[in-house]
């Protein structure tokens, strides 16, 4: 069934139905917040699409993406990710989600829960933009920066603010599905 989505979306399916099943969804699980902001730092410099295709294997590599294990990678574990043609072998990308993890425990015994924490930078509820085309969009916000500042001073890395709005639209923190997409009206 043809539907109308978002401008961004290619005509490849995993990008369909990654617009159509998972982004713009509010997300609380930590485990599931550690992967996003894991995912949108090895995005950095490149297509979301290059990610997304990559997932399963990032995955696999990251041991499903569980902040406890990853906190412990050593030398021997990174030399066997930069190996890795699964993944982007980028070197600092590689260590920020060791870097990341060990922030990521600290956050969540400060907070009890990385969700309370990184929900706080929206007052715990998603922003709605109502935006017409996808050019209205922005590539940062007050929020994202606020947000970027904050876990860059707790010591977590590949957190720009771009990245950080990348990481709140994909995890429904915001919605910014365009009033043209199937997915506005089912907000």
């Amino acid at each position: 069934m043809d539907r109308n989505r978002c401008e961004w979306v290619t005509t490849e399916a995993i990008y369909m139905e990654y617009h159509d099943q998972e982004w713009g969804v509010p997300t609380h699980d930590d485990r599931d917040l550690f992967e996003m902001l894991s995912l949108e730092g090895a995005q950095a410099g490149l297509s979301w699409l290059t990610i997304l295709k990559r997932r399963d294997n990032y995955r696999e590599a990251f041991d499903h993406f569980d902040p406890k294990m990853i906190s412990k990678y050593g030398e021997d574990k990174i030399s066997e990710l930069l190996e890795n043609a699964g993944i982007i072998r980028n070197k600092l990308k590689v260590r920020s989600v060791i870097t990341n993890a060990q922030a990521f425990l600290q956050v969540q015994q400060e907070f009890d829960s990385f969700d309370a924490y990184i929900w706080q930078f929206v007052n715990g509820e998603p922003i709605v933009n109502d935006w017409t085309i996808h050019d209205e969009v922005p590539a940062k916000t007050q929020e994202s920066e606020r947000m970027s500042k904050d876990l860059k001073k707790r010591g977590f890395k590949f957190v720009g603010p771009t990245i950080c709005y990348a990481f709140m639209q994909a995890t429904g923190m915001v919605n910014d599905h365009t009033k043209d997409c199937f997915k506005y009206h089912k907000r």
